[in-house]
């Protein structure tokens, strides 16, 4: 009980995830230093459920801990120039697919680890990563962000309802002449 009372430093947990998303900046729960056996990872770190809820996954924006359920990814000090934290982010749901497809299962189904340290994951061109992340934060944008995606939304349905309208009140010139001699 001593670790939780007064604790200052971040310990994420799977409900952090139900309850604030997939990028988090501060736990719902906290530790005292105490309680920390070794070092903190490090900010813009992956957190991937590798037991229980297997791939589900966010991206830590501050130093932390989590439970034992979860592996931290992070980048090596000198890899900073090759890969992109949040294209990384974003290619954890294709990496937490193949979490939920190769595990092992002997009383408490896990990620089969030995695998999960030979997996490859193809890394484009800086430039092409940006992109891609910047791409994929927008679609989240409209998707998650009622301001955002409730704006577009609407201006999409409008955009349709106009068009159909106008498919729906535009007729042949011969259909309309015809249509008003017999109604005049």
């Amino acid at each position: 009980m001593k670790f939780w009372e007064s604790g200052t430093l971040k310990w994420f947990r799977m409900e952090d995830i139900r309850q604030n998303g997939r990028i988090l900046s501060d736990s719902i729960q906290h530790i005292t230093p105490e309680a920390v056996k070794g070092n903190l990872f490090p900010a813009n770190s992956i957190i991937m459920a590798t037991t229980a809820t297997i791939g589900e996954h966010a991206l830590l924006i501050a130093d932390s801990l989590a439970n034992q359920r979860f592996t931290f990814l992070t980048k090596k000090a000198n890899r900073d120039t090759e890969l992109d934290i949040k294209f990384f982010f974003y290619y954890c749901f294709i990496l937490g697919e193949w979490c939920r497809n190769n595990t092992n299962v002997s009383g408490f189904a896990s990620v089969n680890m030995a695998k999960f340290k030979k997996y490859k994951i193809p890394i484009p061109p800086m430039s092409e990563q940006k992109r891609i992340a910047g791409v994929l934060d927008r679609f989240d944008s409209l998707v998650n962000d009622i301001s955002v995606g409730l704006p577009a939304e609407l201006s999409a349905r409008r955009k349709q309802y106009e068009y159909y309208r106008n498919k729906l009140l535009t007729f042949k010139e011969v259909d309309c002449r015809e249509a008003a001699n017999r109604l005049l």
